[in-house]
């Protein structure tokens, strides 16, 4: 996602309802006339993320442009912003479109997820500080509350259980790694759209929390195994065994599900 300063969620993510939007507009809240580049990104960002801009959508510089109110040139550094995390893909002629990961994009993502939170959770094991634990025991408080609401949408939770794994990042203090899993939590997002994951998110939480359990142990190798059987789990739940069905997914209908 966009290079923004970090923030542990507090609450789950607010969906948005635009009225009778266009199919190029929908998925994306309106801002203010001030929008910055930055924050058109990560507007657009968090609409990817949470399923509400799927695969392969168009993102028309023209539309953005009036949902922003800002020029084309704006939306255009936007776009760029995001490109250069892999969430759009820039076609040349053609424009710019949410990124479609093929499988094997999808089975790189996860082997490189392995090895980068593997280290991740060293690191926080050796540097963790008591608010560190609170705020995640929080976090998953927050993940159970969403999945004990029948009326929260499942895009909220996936992206709560996430959201997980970008905070225990940002606990280590290097902000270079937290990026960096911030990008690849926000493509696995896309990758569980498109592959049809099956992934259980009850079980998630109960992972997150027994590998929470596992660090405040001390036991390190015990939480970089757990953390990453995890990862392997939520791999094994995709339909990465067939290419990704061909078909034309109704916007409109998506976006506002």
């Amino acid at each position: 996602m966009p290079r923004a300063s970090s923030k542990t969620p507090t609450t789950p993510a607010r969906p948005v309802t635009p009225a009778a939007p266009a199919p190029a507009e929908a998925g994306v809240a309106p801002a203010d006339k001030n929008s910055s580049i930055e924050s058109i990104a990560n507007d657009i960002a968090t609409a990817i993320v949470e399923k509400r801009l799927p695969p392969g959508t168009w993102l028309r510089e023209e539309a953005l442009g009036r949902v922003y109110s800002v020029s084309r040139t704006k939306v255009r550094a936007a776009l760029l912003m995001l490109s250069k995390d892999k969430l759009i893909e820039m076609i040349p002629d053609k424009g710019a479109f949410v990124s479609q990961p093929t499988v094997e994009e999808a089975r790189e993502v996860f082997a490189v997820r392995r090895i980068l939170e593997s280290e991740v959770v060293r690191l926080f094991i050796a540097n963790a500080r008591p608010r560190d634990y609170q705020v995640l025991e929080q976090h998953i408080k927050f993940e159970r509350a969403a999945l004990r609401q029948t009326t929260t949408m499942g895009t909220v939770r996936e992206k709560l259980l996430g959201d997980f794994h970008v905070a225990l990042a940002e606990a280590t203090g290097n902000r270079t790694l937290a990026e960096l899993v911030r990008e690849l939590v926000a493509r696995s997002s896309l990758i569980a759209m498109l592959y049809h994951s099956s992934n259980d998110p009850h079980c998630s939480s109960d992972e997150h929390a027994e590998f929470l359990r596992l660090c405040r142990k001390g036991d390190t190798e015990a939480a970089v195994t757990s953390m990453t059987e995890h990862l392997e789990r939520i791999e094994a739940s995709l339909e990465l065994g067939t290419d990704k069905p061909d078909r034309q997914l109704d916007l409109v209908k998506a976006l506002l599900a």
